[in-house]
Parts: C-alpha cells; sequence; structure tokens
C-alpha cells in the first residue's frame, strides 16, 4: 500500500536534547525527520510529537522543535506512548488511518509504541532512517519485529515521495530543494 498525506498522521517520538546525541548518526538521523516533518507540514498531514520524561532528557532538538507547535507536543512516561492515556486520546483524535512513526530509541519507545499501534487495529508505517538506536544491532532487530509484527518499514524519501504523489505540483516545487538536499 503507497502511504497518503489524505490518511497519514505523523508521530514523532522522543528526538530529544539529551538522547538525540547518543544515538548513532545524529545528524542524520534529524536531517530525515526534518524531511517528513517539513513534508507533513507541506501537505497538511497533521503531527503528534512525544517527549518521554522532558525533565530528564530534555525537550524536543531545536531543528525539529522550530517546525512544532506547543501543542503538538505532548511528554509521557510510559515507554509506549500508547500507554499514556493523553497521547492515545490525542492520536484516536487525528482521525486518521495510518501512523508515519519515527524517533527514539527504535528498539524502546518506537516498537513498544509501534506494537500498541498495531494491536488497536491501526496500519503502521515505520520511518527507518527517521528512526535512531544507540546501537546498530538493537535498530535492526526492532525494524525486523515490527515488520513481522505488521509495520510497514519505509524511508522518509519513501514518506514525502508517496505523500507527495506527483511532480510539477506547487507542492512538489515547494519540497524540491529540500529532496535534492538530502
Amino acid at each position: 500500500m503507497l502511504l497518503s498525506a489524505h490518511s497519514s498522521a505523523l508521530l514523532l517520538i522522543d528526538l530529544q536534547g539529551r538522547l538525540v546525541p547518543a544515538l548513532l548518526d545524529p545528524e542524520s538521523l534529524i536531517g530525515r525527520c526534518r524531511l517528513v516533518l517539513t513534508a507533513a507540514r507541506q501537505l497538511g498531514v497533521p503531527v503528534l510529537a512525544t517527549e518521554q520524561y522532558p525533565k530528564g532528557l530534555g525537550h524536543t532538538v531545536a531543528e525539529l522543535n522550530e517546525l512544532l507547535a506547543p501543542g503538538e507536543i505532548v511528554a509521557k512516561s510510559a515507554f509506549s506512548a500508547l500507554r499514556e492515556p493523553q497521547v492515545a486520546e490525542r492520536i484516536a483524535m487525528l482521525d486518521r488511518e495510518t501512523l508515519v512513526v519515527a524517533g527514539a530509541e527504535t528498539h524502546v519507545c518506537v516498537l513498544q509504541t509501534v506494537l500498541d499501534l498495531l494491536a488497536r487495529g491501526r496500519k503502521v508505517a515505520v520511518v527507518s532512517d527517521a528512526s535512531g538506536s544507540r546501537r546498530a544491532a538493537d535498530k535492526k532487530v526492532a525494524l525486523v519485529r515490527m515488520r513481522r509484527a505488521g509495520a510497514q518499514i519505509v524511508t522518509a524519501d519513501m514518506v514525502a515521495f508517496e505523500w507527495l504523489e506527483r511532480a510539477g505540483t506547487e507542492d512538489f516545487k515547494a519540497m524540491a530543494p529540500l529532496l535534492r538536499q538530502l
């Protein structure tokens, strides 16, 4: 199934200032997250971001935070975002068929959230290059586990181009510089 901007919502998980620098290739991770978030903004895809224990891990990194509205960020303490009632309610309110998920760490909060979403009958696409872990083996196993559970594993480019659907549109022209850059 191709992703559609009209039926997708973007869920960014725990891309926080004290966590992201500890992950593998943090600059690329943030760049790929920024691409997906920018595409969501350009195409009217609803966005929700979480912060795991922000008192300890800090807030969402500045490069992404500047693209988020304050009401789009929800603090949590549960590893699975769905086990936080206010996050689960916000996801339900998005009323979108597919959740496109990116964030950190792939094998902890992303994995647990994705498995809970799938258990609730939601369609999920995990953005592999916009999700990070401290160790490559943890990320690899988590992606395999999520795929086997029913999630699609995609890349940021796949998300952006599937949401755009075609070249030559105003949305494509607006996104083209960022698509060429990354």
